[in-house]
């Protein structure tokens, strides 16, 4: 994760506002340097997270920003933050909007909650915790009137006078914020900082100025209840770079580019090689001493050319620690940036991977110098592998007569980006259809098109894009067919959906989008243009994000497992050839892609969708159990204008949630309120997320607290009818869904790629979305179940898993499975970089078993993952609900006979003898029905009867 320095108080670290310093609250660099070297000396390195696109601005420890507040557009650090200097507003020409008022700027003055204070040695205007700077000219009015509060003693000729009024000269002739020559900017940085240490000295050393200065403070601050008194405060302020307003505007009027729609974190420009010195030049220390050895990569859609910034990343982390610095325009060594003379580095490369959502058949691009992406794409594939495709379709069609959801998941979706863009990234869609129509009065072709008419047809464009970005780069005239393709495909759509307006709005963003410049425009009119596309790409990112992620997937949900970032509800099975067809690509293409199943940024923990996908298995049973729900519940529902709260939509995920998370051991209080309040926060969010009765923006607290009340009300008896039956149809699929996830573990570990481990996700995970999964973990109860578990494996492996077993569904069965799988991996490295060999079964059950062996050489692996294990069981006649059993001293674990017969058939050359690595056990080979001795076969009823899942690696190969 991120560890510079962060906003205060800071609970994620992503709103860096020092790059140059490590957060104080994390430790010391020598801190730092120790944890590297203990984790070198354990053969470990150090993956951070860097945060190249935003930095958090409410802190006063971000001096780039508190410069630009102090000093405009002239302040060496205006360029390193993304501003819109002369917006369409003309009183904002020249300032940033600040938009962090709670109320309405004249409220809030006249309440006196803006006070002008002088600490610090400079004047400063103070809103409860904020310390806003302010531009030393605009000073002088505040010194003039000191003057003139200055004691009859002190008559003119008096030193102590005269050198305030040498201060207000010194001020009154500083350049002003409009001269930004190299010349003006270093006289005015020069003599302020000489008049600020005169005042303060003067201040220090006379009582009279002291005094006159604190007369003349109150008198600025104004009186409550007396409007006028408060002019020359306004006065001040309507002088500052910026400008105040309530923190509402921002979705309209904001005019620096920020983090999707965080006030908060404003975007910097890392494009430029003085910017990107400035926030990289730490980490390449840290490279260059090996205390840093991979990179993650936050956020990289937001960038204005994510190709170069990443060859610049890679050229400069493959370079440190040479002789390969030059001087920064501040003077300070920073990383030499690649030349057309650049030669490759010989080092071996530096881990390097990317955040980034990829939409339906998009793939990364194979010219990004990276190892892959932090893991979605992988995530959702496993994902969907264990999800029925015919369930989920009589799934989809039982919500849709529930919710009485008319809208498909296309419309759902388009309408969730009109929603962002007409409420929290407004502000961004305003910028862009000014520059737009900029462009169209650029030819007599496009000059007698309207703003409004513009504005909807771009801004439907936007809603109408199937992925997050394209990536047309600067100084490129050429667009790669595939974006070509989607902005084509964006457009149409746009225009099918605005039938009554004139196709010529479309065919004319898609000319400017597709890089087709009519003939006879000037190069200043071309480079206008391309600077549109550039921030358009930039929009189109966190449109999708906040309109697919964070609205759509809270609106539409037939089942909720696939509502997952990079997920599409729309395509969410997985057949085994198919995802053996993928794991094939992604091993030709990107061996070293991170294979996640949960993140900080997912929205359900992994076991939680494990066991929701058991739900298409038995589509009839779950729509029933929903119905007889609705019907038991039906009394503590409120109404609302005739209309029920929770509506019949909210309702629904209300059951899924329970169904995915509730507990299958016997929870006591206070463990059992403990539950419940952690899942009326998470709806809470969900019905703001999705932004139909409720919002954060516009928060209905009667609606909340109806909803609210409703979820306490259903599980306020645990004897009731509804919780019993709830806890009957849970533990009827629980089984399932742990084998489920065990399963796609063992995948996620033995498939080619990176295996990533959420924090707390070695016990079962049924968190629910951020905030709720970044509780404290409890480490200490985890390295104690590790501990005990070698001891016990290295004693009786076998009686391990028995006894685990026994007590089905122990949460340390699945640490288990996880220590041994990546104690062979670490063992045989060369073996997970070998071939990935599909395997298929024969029998009853062939479809319900995932398998493939890696080969390196002698050396074999297998990997069995059962799938659809809730469907077979019902389909096989054996037991679906492992609790029945858990009663005398019958094993917990529902055992495999009901892979009958099923094999698995081997290729030519598989040995013959295998050891369980989780188990221990031994496993031989049988030769296939008419086939040579090299044609053999293993029985999954063998396999699979003692333990959920399998690890088979050739006998004689090291387990650890």
């Amino acid at each position: 994760s991120p560890f510079f320095r962060s906003r205060r108080g800071s609970t994620h670290g992503y709103d860096i506002v020092d790059h140059g310093r490590l957060d104080p609250e994390l430790g010391t660099e020598e801190d730092f340097q120790r944890l590297a070297e203990e984790l070198r000396d354990r053969g470990m390195g150090m993956l951070i997270d860097l945060v190249p696109n935003h930095m958090g601005i409410d802190d006063p420890h971000n001096g780039w920003w508190q410069d630009v507040l102090e000093n405009g557009p002239c302040s060496p650090y205006a360029r390193f933050f993304d501003i819109d200097w002369t917006p369409p507003k003309e009183a904002l020409h020249g300032k940033v909007l600040l938009a962090i008022l709670g109320d309405q700027f004249g409220k809030v003055l006249e309440d006196e909650q803006l006070q002008l204070i002088y600490e610090d040695q400079r004047f400063l205007i103070r809103y409860y915790h904020r310390r806003l700077p302010t531009d030393h000219l605009t000073w002088v009015p505040i010194l003039k009137r000191v003057l003139e509060h200055l004691p009859p003693p002190l008559e003119p000729g008096h030193p102590q006078r005269m050198e305030l009024e040498s201060v207000i000269t010194a001020l009154d002739h500083l350049p002003p914020r409009t001269e930004s020559t190299p010349e003006a900017i270093q006289e005015r940085y020069r003599e302020k900082e000489i008049a600020r240490r005169r005042l303060a000295n003067l201040v220090t050393n006379s009582a009279e100025t002291r005094d006159a200065l604190a007369a003349t403070l109150v008198e600025f601050n104004g009186r409550r209840g007396e409007p006028a008194s408060f002019d020359r405060l306004e006065a001040f302020l309507d002088q500052q770079p910026y400008r105040l307003c309530y923190w509402r505007v921002a979705t309209d009027e904001i005019n620096y580019r920020r983090f999707f729609d965080v006030d908060e974190m404003a975007a910097i420009r890392v494009e430029d090689p003085e910017v990107f010195r400035a926030v990289h030049e730490k980490v390449f220390q840290y490279v260059e001493r090996n205390w840093v050895t991979g990179l993650r990569i936050d956020h990289a859609d937001g960038l204005r050319d994510p190709q170069k910034y990443l060859e610049d990343l890679r050229h400069c982390a493959e370079s440190a620690g040479e002789a390969s610095t030059e001087i920064a325009a501040n003077g300070k060594p920073g990383p030499k940036l690649p030349t057309s003379e650049t030669q490759p580095s010989t080092r071996t490369p530096r881990y390097i991977v990317v955040e980034k959502i990829l939409g339906h058949n998009e793939a990364l691009h194979k010219d990004w110098p990276v190892q892959g992406t932090t893991g979605y794409g992988f995530l959702n594939l496993l994902n969907g592998l264990f999800v029925d495709r015919r369930g989920v379709t009589r799934l989809r069609d039982a919500y849709i007569r529930f919710t009485q959801q008319a809208d498909t998941f296309a419309q759902v979706l388009f309408e969730s980006k009109r929603t962002i863009l007409a409420t929290s990234l407004s502000s961004e869609l305003y910028v862009l259809s000014n520059q737009l129509m900029q462009i169209a009065d650029q030819h007599r072709w496009s000059r007698d098109f309207t703003r409004p008419s513009l504005y909807r047809a771009l801004r439907d464009v936007v809603a109408s894009f199937q992925v997050y970005r394209t990536y047309i780069r600067p100084g490129v005239d050429e667009v790669r067919e595939e974006d070509r393709r989607r902005i084509q495909e964006a457009v149409r759509q746009a225009r099918r959906r605005n039938a009554a307006m004139s196709p010529s709005f479309f065919d004319f963003i898609a000319s400017v989008l597709l890089l087709e410049d009519p003939a006879g425009l000037s190069e200043a009119h071309r480079a206008q243009r391309r600077d549109f596309v550039l921030k358009f790409q930039q929009v189109t990112s966190p449109v999708a994000a906040k309109g697919l992620e964070d609205t759509a997937f809270y609106r539409f949900y037939p089942l909720a497992s696939l509502n997952e970032v990079g997920g599409d509800p729309v395509s969410p099975a997985v057949n085994l050839e198919h995802f053996h067809r993928r794991i094939l690509e992604r091993q030709a293409a990107w061996p070293d892609d991170m294979s996640a199943t949960g993140t900080h940024d997912t929205k359900r923990g992994e076991d939680f969708r494990a066991r929701l996908n058991v739900l298409s298995e038995t589509p009839e049973s779950w729509s029933a159990a929903v119905e007889r729900w609705h019907e038991l519940n039906a009394a503590l529902r409120k109404e609302s204008d005739g209309l029920p709260i929770p509506d019949p939509n909210e309702e629904h995920l209300i059951y899924q949630t329970l169904a995915g998370t509730w507990p299958t051991e016997r929870l006591e209080e206070p463990a059992r309120a403990k539950y419940v309040e952690r899942l009326v926060a998470y709806v809470e969010k969900t019905l703001h997320e999705a932004k139909l009765h409720t919002s954060w923006l516009s928060p209905d607290q009667e609606y909340d607290q109806a909803v609210a009340a409703f979820v306490w009300a259903i599980l306020a008896d645990w004897q009731s009818p509804f919780v019993k039956n709830l806890d009957a149809f849970v533990r009827s699929i629980a089984d399932a869904g742990y084998v489920n996830s065990l399963a796609q573990t063992l995948v996620k570990i033995c498939a080619p790629g990176m295996p990533d481990f959420y924090q707390g996700s070695e016990f079962w995970d049924f968190n629910l979305v951020d905030p709720d999964n970044r509780r404290p973990v409890d480490f200490r109860r985890r390295q104690e179940t590790l501990a005990w578990l070698a001891g016990e494996w290295e004693k009786d492996s076998g009686g391990l898993a028995r006894e685990l077993l026994r007590k089905w569904p122990d949460e340390r069965i699945k640490m288990l499975v996880i220590w041994r799988a990546l104690q062979f991996r670490r063992a045989n490295p060369e073996l997970f970089y070998g071939e990935y060999i599909p395997l298929a079964a024969k029998g009853d059950r062939e479809e319900s078993v995932c398998a493939f062996a890696r080969v390196a050489g002698r050396k074999w692996s297998l990997c069995i993952a059962p799938r659809m294990a809730l469907g077979a069981w019902q389909t096989s006649g054996e037991r679906t609900n492992a609790a029945d059993s858990r009663k005398g001293d019958a094993p917990g674990w529902p055992e495999g006979r009901w892979w009958r017969e099923t094999t698995l058939q081997l290729p030519s050359g598989a040995p013959a003898r295998w050891r369980h690595a989780i188990t221990g056990d031994m496993h031989a080979t049988s030769r296939r029905n008419g086939g040579t001795n090299a044609e053999r076969s293993l029985n999954l009823g063998e396999v699979l009867e003692c333990f959920p899942v399998a690890l088979l690696v050739s006998d004689g190969l090291r387990l650890a």
